[in-house]
């Protein structure tokens, strides 16, 4: 089911540009505090999660929050939403993938856009008894809409989110080499070669491309098909877009899913957003003309450094949880 999104921001922030780099400042240094948890995976490496209000019953619901490509706690989305569930009786776990707490993974592999098994291993590792939730933002929504599609009824998971989702990896990185978009492209890349080359001296004995490959590398394309898609077990990098891709899976979603998405993405074309025929009947895309890349802010009722994601998600997931709540006391 498509639906048309209510949020309405001020006329001069009805820019994708304006609004994805003021969504990028309003709920950084929220000041809340967490408590990190470190998981051990099957395979040696490590994942960071930061807890907050942990000291909660284990049946009380659990929400997970997943960052997108080099995003972490500190991300102003995150921050954001960590503000709105401080005072909810939740449980919330910003989930770091590997590389992104701070702190190098101890692998030569990192994390990628449908890398599913460290969430799965995840949600089936937390100490909770009550219900979880997940949200996924750019990257991450990816990962979690793919997880869901993948796992259907088995997902362990009672309902999602997923905002500004690259629907289609490779049209996605084709779009970031267009336009203003270089500069996201640019900065982004920049991170990820910088790691990958500190990646490069730590594990030699692995088969790198040379540094000034790495360093001559300007889109993502380039990137992945040299760096990403090797590293991982991809043939190239056009296997793993087409294998990693989570159009393909939304109409195996069985689990109640709301994505969020504006038309105005910079990340990605309007023609990747998904016809209605392609989602699975649990799935709603709710649709804003206007809102950027994980941006959606400055609406008109609202004050200024509102974000419309925050509400919208809040929104879902407490409705979401009152459903769960009434099924249970016919059990």
């Amino acid at each position: 089911m498509i639906v048309a999104s209510n949020f309405r921001p001020r006329s001069w922030m009805c820019n994708p540009h304006v609004q994805t780099l003021m969504g990028s400042f309003i709920g950084k240094n929220s000041g809340i505090k967490t408590r990190r948890e470190r998981v051990e995976l099957p395979d040696g490496d490590f994942l960071d999660i930061d807890w907050l209000n942990s000291h909660l019953a284990p049946d009380t619901p659990t929400l997970i929050i997943l960052h997108g490509l080099e995003g972490s706690i500190e991300s102003s989305y995150i921050q954001g939403l960590l503000r709105y569930f401080k005072p909810q009786s939740w449980r919330v776990a910003v989930l770091h993938f590997r590389g992104c707490s701070g702190e190098m993974n101890r692998l030569a592999r990192s994390y990628h856009s449908g890398d599913t098994e460290d969430l799965n291993y995840v949600i089936h590792q937390l100490p909770t008894s009550g219900p979880i939730y997940v949200v996924g933002y750019s990257l991450g929504g990816n990962v979690l809409l793919k997880y869901l599609g993948e796992q259907k009824m088995n997902a362990a998971i009672q309902a999602a989110v997923a905002v500004s989702v690259p629907f289609d990896l490779d049209k996605a990185a084709r779009r970031l080499d267009q336009g203003l978009s270089k500069l996201y492209r640019y900065n982004l890349l920049k991170d990820i070669k910088q790691k990958s080359l500190l990646k490069k001296s730590l594990f030699p004995d692995y088969d790198w491309p040379s540094e000034k490959a790495i360093r001559s590398y300007r889109s993502f394309i380039d990137f992945d098909h040299n760096v990403t898609a090797p590293l991982h077990g991809f043939e190239s990098g056009k296997d793993y877009y087409e294998r990693c891709s989570c159009a393909q899976f939304l109409k195996h979603i069985e689990v109640n899913t709301m994505i969020l998405h504006a038309k105005d993405d910079p990340f990605m074309t309007e023609d990747t957003i998904p016809t209605a025929e392609l989602l699975a009947s649990s799935v709603k895309l709710e649709l804003s003309e206007y809102g950027g890349h994980v941006g959606f802010v400055g609406c008109r009722s609202k004050s200024f450094n509102h974000r419309h994601l925050d509400v919208r998600i809040i929104e879902w997931f407490t409705e979401e949880q009152a459903k769960y709540a009434e099924s249970q006391k016919t059990l």
